[in-house]
């Protein structure tokens, strides 16, 4: 099955229930709401073309449907990273890191980490060659 590459609405949307869990539309309406002007419609029906493309999954053994991501997190980044990899850095990892950390500030723990998994990349590399 090819995954369906969520547009920024729907990210929005899959974060929620990330962070949350399963939520109700008006759970997830209410926490949109702060943050940006959207009707409650709107994001039902977003909800619901969510749900058709797979992307949510719906528990409608209640009055209220309650919702919850059929995607994972973690696979959502890395298929939205390896798009943004392939068109905006010509598909160079690289180019991507080194124009992320060239332009943000990192903390001492922040490098640190990137470091220790720099070191275990080179690591593996060296075990698998």
């Amino acid at each position: 099955m090819k995954h369906i590459r969520p547009t920024e609405s729907e990210l929005e949307i899959l974060s929620i229930l990330w962070e949350r869990g399963a939520s109700t539309v008006r759970e997830v309406h209410d926490i949109l709401s702060q943050t940006k002007d959207a009707g409650y419609t709107t994001t039902l029906k977003l909800m619901q073309i969510m749900h058709e493309k797979k992307l949510l999954d719906r528990d409608a053994s209640s009055k209220t449907h309650v919702f919850t991501t059929a995607v994972s997190q973690q696979t959502t980044r890395q298929q939205l990273l390896n798009k943004m990899i392939d068109t905006v850095f010509g598909g160079s990892a690289s180019q991507l890191v080194m124009q992320a950390l060239g332009h943000h500030q990192s903390s001492d723990a922040e490098l640190d980490k990137i470091r220790q998994y720099l070191s275990d990349i080179e690591k593996q590399q060296k075990d698998n060659g």
